[in-house]
């Protein structure tokens, strides 16, 4: 008997009254998600993160009191369990960035049509990345950069494996954790404990600063 999954629980943060309300009835006909609760601001999905424990917080960022990146970097530092995917109308470099920095899996922007969606909540509540097309040449954009004047340039000692130095590519070239598992053909608990080393090695909180030093450590190149 195969057992039921049980479906992911998201709590939708959104300033518009009539922007949230449809987001919940749409996102509430994907299979496998279930709407949880409704914030108005960030300040409420920071209450809600915590009395509703939702899997996934799917998080506008342009919000009274306090906005979505300041919203993320909290639930992240007070529930690091709960995932979330920023769904807005903007994508340009500083939101993209600074919401991936506070803690953001996911980055979606409101031309998302409902599947989109889904995919990114169900992806998020794995533990994978999933970024619109537009956000991820951002993101690639940024690793490309020369690092700040203030910030030690990467070390190209940090002896990554071979295996290591495989997997960091095929996170630069934008794979989920399934895809590379499968590539690899391994689980896809393998592939996380081969990221959380090459995030340890390389002094990287995330993808986006792993992808940063793969280009600048030469590991790829444009």
């Amino acid at each position: 008997m195969v057992e039921e999954v049980p479906p992911v629980r998201i709590v939708i943060a959104e300033d518009q009254a009539a922007v949230r309300e449809g987001l919940a009835l749409l996102v509430g006909t994907v299979a496998g998600i279930t709407v949880v609760g409704q914030a108005p601001d960030g300040e409420v999905a920071v209450r809600l993160a915590g009395e509703l424990s939702p899997d996934v917080v799917l998080m506008d960022l342009s919000m009274p009191r306090c906005d979505g990146v300041e919203a993320t970097r909290r639930i992240k530092e007070q529930h690091p369990e709960i995932e979330v995917v920023v769904l807005t109308t903007y994508a340009d470099d500083d939101w993209v960035l600074r919401a991936l920095e506070a803690g953001a899996l996911g980055y979606l922007t409101k031309s998302a049509n409902k599947h989109e969606i889904g995919r990114a909540v169900h992806a998020a509540a794995a533990g994978q990345a999933l970024l619109d097309p537009r956000v991820q040449r951002r993101v690639l954009g940024a690793a490309l950069a020369p690092a700040p004047a203030s910030a030690p340039p990467p070390e190209d000692d940090a002896k990554l494996t071979k295996r290591e130095a495989h997997v960091l590519t095929l996170i630069a070239a934008g794979r989920s954790n399934k895809e590379i598992a499968a590539e690899l053909f391994v689980s896809e608990t393998t592939v996380k404990s081969h990221i959380n080393r090459i995030f340890a090695k390389t002094g990287s909180r995330d993808r986006a600063q792993a992808v940063r030093y793969a280009y600048q450590a030469g590991y790829v190149r444009d």
